[in-house]
């Protein structure tokens, strides 16, 4: 999962499962929430017959200089 800092509010997205979202107020609270984003929205394509896709992204953090 990706999390993005905006302001005062977070928000978390799977790359893997697109429109599995998460927004809160703090990292924890986003974090706990895309948890849960990610059960329901699997659940959901069983539900509907639809394959569950391996996870296939990858980050990287990295340090330039400015």
């Amino acid at each position: 999962m990706v999390y993005e800092r905006e302001g005062n509010s977070w928000s978390a997205y799977v790359p893997d499962l697109p429109g599995c979202v998460a927004a809160g107020d703090s990292r924890k609270e986003v974090s706990t929430l895309i948890r849960e984003a990610i059960e329901f929205h699997i659940e959901g394509m069983r539900k509907e017959g639809l394959p569950v896709p391996d996870p296939r992204a990858d980050a990287e953090h990295i340090s330039v200089a400015a």
